[in-house]
Formats: structure tokens, sequence, C-alpha cells
């Protein structure tokens, strides 16, 4: 018989556990609600009108698309690629483009985009949430883009898995380039604090970057550069992430 201490010690050990498991499922369930909020938040804008955020690509995929370019990629992934701007862009560049995003509404107006563009361009557009595996077979691509998708709802180790997948999906010597907002950003610290560094304001949850967490993702990756860049009228302070897949 174990005596009245060995028993204690181990109710006490039970009680812990069981409070940890509670508080994880907790956690996951509040993630899981975020996330939905989220994606309702975003087909409610995205849907709104198909030019939201213009016409003209945005910066950080012009810079991609000179990287890309002389490093002689040609399959191209894009993820969070909203309602396509940058996606057309890469497509007329001469890459062959798939362009994912977790609003149907956005890849419906990537379609369209495409098919107004030129009926034969190299766009393909998907559906799919970048917090699930990607839907791709290893060294698929040889390159990838996102700008601020890696900002989103995204905890840290969504954002480890996901940056896993990207380097799975790269061919070796694939390049990816990413742009994320910072802790140095203006918005840092205001409205609703979700944990991990996450800040909701005006219905939009963003994680805000450190450069710890720039290089905490380059595990596996060659962290090539991160360029400071300021972008729109608050402005929004970002880093644009440029890393390779070792080959």
């Amino acid at each position: 018989m174990p005596s009245d201490e060995l028993l204690c010690t181990a109710l006490v050990q039970a009680a812990a556990d069981g409070e940890a498991a509670a508080g994880s499922a907790a956690d996951e369930e509040a993630t899981a609600e975020l996330a939905a909020g989220q994606r309702r938040h975003w087909m409610s804008i995205l849907g709104d009108r198909t030019d939201r955020y213009g016409t003209e690509p945005s910066l950080p995929a012009r810079a991609a698309a000179e990287r890309f370019a002389a490093a002689g990629a040609v399959e191209l992934l894009e993820l969070g690629a909203g309602q396509g701007r940058d996606s057309v862009y890469f497509a007329h560049r001469g890459f062959n483009v798939h362009a994912l995003d977790f609003a149907d509404c956005g890849i419906t107006a990537i379609r369209g985009k495409a098919q107004a563009a030129d009926p034969v361009l190299p766009l393909r557009a998907s559906v799919h949430d970048c917090r699930d595996d990607l839907p791709f077979q290893d060294a698929s691509f040889d390159a990838c883009f996102s700008h601020m998708l890696y900002c989103m709802a995204l905890t840290t180790p969504q954002l480890e898995a996901l940056s896993a997948e990207v380097r799975r999906v790269l061919r070796p010597g694939g390049l990816q380039v990413y742009t994320v907002r910072t802790t140095d950003d203006a918005d840092f610290g205001a409205g609703v604090a979700h944990g991990d560094d996450m800040y909701e304001a005006r219905g939009f949850v963003v994680h805000f970057f450190s450069r710890e967490l720039v290089e905490r993702l380059a595990r596996g990756f060659e962290l090539l550069d991160v360029t400071e860049f300021e972008e729109g009228d608050l402005p929004r302070r970002l880093f644009r992430v440029t890393q390779r897949r070792p080959g």
C-alpha cells in the first residue's frame, strides 16, 4: 500500500495535470474561435469590393519579383493572396503562379482578374487556410511570397508549422519572401490583447513581429536579408524577410 504522503503527492500531481489539460483545451478553443472570427471578418472585407487594396502591385511584390527572376525562379507560390493584385503582377512577369487564400470571395476575385487580363495567364488560385498543411508535394516551387499573411491571427506554433511547410514545398535553393508588421509599429500594444504579441483593433488581429521571431522562423533556412520599410498612412512599419531553403 502506498504511504499517505505518496498518495497525497499523486493526487496533487493528477490535479495539476488535469488543470494543465483543461487550460490547454481552453487555449485551443480560444485560438480556434479567434481564427473563425477573423475569417468571417476578412470575408466581409474582401467581399465588399474586388479592389479593396488597389489594383497596383505592392512594393514588396515588385522587389520580390526582381529577386525571384534573378534566381531563375519559375514556379511561384503566393500565400494569403487576398484579391490578387500581386498574383496577377507575378503572372504578368512570367512566373507560373499558384495563389492561396482562405477567403473564397478573394479567390473568386483573383480568378476573375486573371480571366479579364488574359485567359491563358499562368495563374491558378485555390481556397486554403494556411493553418493547415499546404496541399502540394515536396519541392514543388522555386519561390514563395506573402505580403502580411504571417502577421495575421496566427500563433507562434502555427507560424512555425507554416514555415516548415513552406520549407517542405520549396525546392533546394528556393527563395521565400514575406512581410510582417513589427513591434516598432505605432499600433503595437493598442487595442485588445490576445497574447503572443497579437492585438486586435478595428476588427483586425495583427501578430506583430520582433527580430527574434523572424530568426526563430528562419530555422532550417538561410536568412539572407531583413529589410525594414514603411507602408500606408499610419505608416505601418514592416520587415521584408528574404530567406532560402539550403540546397
